[in-house]
């Protein structure tokens, strides 16, 4: 009997720790948050660096402004816009997310802690990847880079929301 109450109480206790970390809700963040605060007035709202004295856009992806380590492994939730990166026609498994519209396809590409590499081991659906999105995961204040931008993030994502800017 002792052995089946114990039984009973370690797979209630495991159940629950399941269903607390599953239940767990991401701290929601917008691209500004992932600027470390001395340095949010080196960029414009679209979170690029703002234009040089000259008046020029630059040609190439401008590396000024920091990540913000503190965010380094914090289980959040963002909203953006998806470059695919790695994948087939049915899903992504590798894309970047970045704050809006064309970023990347458009010269200069945001600085990197403007860009996220997004790893999506699970593949996320193409057709769904087209509007702005909320991808959920661990944030990691890692640098990775790609043939089309440097990231100043990686989440390891564990799911893809459709936006609602409620």
């Amino acid at each position: 009997m002792r052995n089946s109450f114990s039984s009973v109480m370690l797979l209630c206790m495991a159940l629950c720790s399941v269903s607390v970390w599953g239940a767990q809700k991401p701290q929601t963040l917008d691209w500004i948050d992932l600027i470390p605060k001395k340095e949010r007035h080196q960029f414009d709202q679209q979170g690029m660096p703002a234009v040089n004295h000259n008046g020029n856009t630059p040609a190439h992806q401008s590396h000024i402004g920091a990540v913000r380590p503190e965010l380094d492994g914090k289980f959040v939730k963002i909203p953006g816009f998806v470059i695919p990166l790695e994948g087939d026609d049915q899903t992504i498994t590798e894309f970047l997310l970045v704050p809006y519209f064309g970023a990347c396809i458009h010269v200069p590409p945001p600085p990197p802690n403007q860009i996220i590499y997004v790893k999506f081991p699970q593949g996320a659906p193409v057709q769904e990847l087209w509007d702005v999105i909320y991808v959920v995961g661990k944030l990691k204040a890692e640098p990775v880079s790609s043939d089309v931008a440097d990231a100043g993030y990686k989440i390891e994502g564990s799911r893809i929301e459709p936006y609602d800017d409620q």
